[in-house]
């Protein structure tokens, strides 16, 4: 048992590296040419979040692999070599929350700092954003500590009376399982009366308060982003290869669609002038912030176009291999796409199947998970981790998508060789802040297989129980908003989805 509790420490850091040096190659890639060689700050906020985030939903698997490593104890108390995972858990959140709520606010603030203005007062007004945040967030995380930090878990007050070692046992059946005497409220609780229901009420911990109303707040955006991304994902690159072009246009089409595309090109160039003398002249106001959200959406269709038409019409001496690539590529979405709505549906199916259906229907994933164990260590874990993953990129899928449709939702993009750093912290942000949501919606999920674990004591009992939120739990609210959205995405998909997008401007590409 010592010898595969080392190997589990040695996975572990070699895991953490491997997720570091991968973190490092993503940002080195989709980093816009303007931030190269300066950012530096706001880079390794980026590196280091998207490190702790990936790093958090890794740490599921690896806590069901800490459980198994005391598999031969008589019970995981008496197992005294495995990670201290609980403390693992509440130190990650404790870091994933202050990254969100103080560190990349402070680094989006001061990227985002007029250019014009010296380093120091940058860094002073980055600093009074933040400062106030934390203020404001500390009085409300004190109040509501002291006034309803507190769960109430509900228990079954069992007892027995005493009698001397019996030579047989016949006078214990079924009907009478307990030893009879005085104060006896019954000693089984599955044949104890409602009388016996006690309420055992107990304060949390400062810090697991703090992970729960992260959790509160990440929970809400998973279900709305994860809700509408679990459909669209998958939706998403399928219809992608049914508007894909079927051919090469002549070069008169593409002149011609060219001559469109950089008037258009132009027009957004006045207009974000405009805006930016209104910005440095202080006029700021509501009508600024819509224009400038509509301006971002032009910009977004404009970029898809020029994609669009670079590939119906390839140049070059590779023009021919060109677009073998690019029939290839739209083969590739469809393939994804198809995974990864069997992926969706699984998703769907085990959350009704299992959290919604009261008692549950089937084990289903879970008895997957342990059947792929069976056949190899950690094949199971692997199809953990891997449906855990599938759900943070369902949340981004759902933002991207929402973010093209609704004022009052910033799009941040994530292009490879064009990614500000603002759209990198933001991104970064919504990752970590739905990471927690997403431990304990797959903590719950599959709660069967991850049994015993500490993430299932911290998320599964005391999240659950908690005072003034356990009703959201109890009576799955956010599982229900993540089933409702996804039909309704699945339906726009169905009746919009495979249309090709209209351009908001005069022009539209040819088919």
């Amino acid at each position: 048992m010592g010898d595969f509790n080392l190997a589990l420490v040695i996975v572990a850091i070699v895991v953490c590296i491997l997720v570091f040096l991968f973190n490092v190659y993503l940002l080195v890639n989709y980093q816009h040419p303007d931030d190269a060689n300066q950012a530096y700050f706001p880079k390794f906020v980026v590196v280091f979040g998207l490190s702790i985030a990936a790093i958090s939903i890794l740490m599921l698997p690896a806590d069901v692999a800490n459980r198994q490593a005391c598999r031969q104890a008589l019970y995981n108390g008496a197992c005294n070599l495995t990670l201290p995972m609980k403390d693992l858990w509440l130190a990650v959140y404790i870091i994933d929350a202050v990254l969100v709520f103080f560190v990349i606010p402070f680094a989006m603030f001061y990227y985002e700092g007029d250019q014009d203005k010296s380093v120091g007062k940058r860094i002073k007004s980055a600093l009074l954003w933040v400062v106030t945040t934390a203020i404001v967030c500390a009085l409300l995380l004190g109040i509501l500590y002291g006034l309803v930090g507190k769960v109430d878990f509900t228990v079954r007050h069992l007892s027995s009376g005493t009698t001397n070692f019996p030579g047989t046992w016949d006078s214990f059946s079924s009907s009478q399982p307990c030893i009879s005497g005085s104060g006896v409220h019954g000693c089984s609780a599955y044949t104890a009366n409602a009388s016996s229901e006690k309420t055992w009420t107990m304060r949390t911990t400062f810090p697991e308060y703090v992970v729960a109303l992260a959790t509160i707040v990440g929970s809400v955006l998973f279900s709305i982003f994860g809700g509408v991304g679990i459909a669209s994902l998958p939706l998403g690159l399928i219809a992608s290869f049914i508007r894909r072009p079927k051919a090469v246009i002549t070069r008169s089409q593409y002149i011609k669609e060219a001559t469109e595309l950089g008037k258009k090109a132009r027009e957004l160039k006045k207009a974000a002038d405009a805006l930016h003398q209104e910005e440095r002249s202080g006029s700021k106001g509501r009508k600024w912030r819509k224009n400038v959200k509509a301006v971002e959406k032009e910009l977004l269709q404009l970029e898809e176009d020029v994609k669009l038409l670079e590939e119906m019409y390839p140049q070059g001496e590779k023009a021919e291999t060109s677009w073998a690539l690019t029939v290839l590529g739209y083969l590739a979405k469809l393939v994804l796409g198809i995974l990864g709505l069997i992926v969706s549906v699984a998703w769907v199916a085990h959350i009704v199947i299992y959290l919604l259906i009261d008692p549950p229907l089937s084990p289903f994933l879970n008895e997957v998970f342990i059947k792929l164990d069976d056949i190899w260590g950690l094949l199971g874990t692997v199809a953990f981790a891997f449906f855990c993953f599938y759900l943070l990129l369902a949340v981004i899928a759902g933002a991207m998508m929402l973010g093209l449709r609704l004022v009052f939702i910033t799009i941040h993009p994530m292009k490879w060789g064009a990614t500000l750093m603002n759209s990198f912290l933001f991104n970064v942000g919504l990752i970590l802040l739905c990471s927690i949501s997403v431990i304990q919606f797959c903590a719950t999920a599959f709660g069967y297989y991850a049994q015993a674990t500490a993430a299932q004591e911290i998320f599964g009992h005391t999240l659950q129980s908690l005072r003034g939120i356990k009703y959201l739990y109890k009576y799955n609210v956010f599982q229900i908003a993540f089933i409702i959205l996804a039909g309704l995405t699945f339906v726009y998909y169905l009746a919009f989805g495979w249309r090709r997008k209209k351009p908001s401007g005069r022009f539209q590409l040819s088919s």
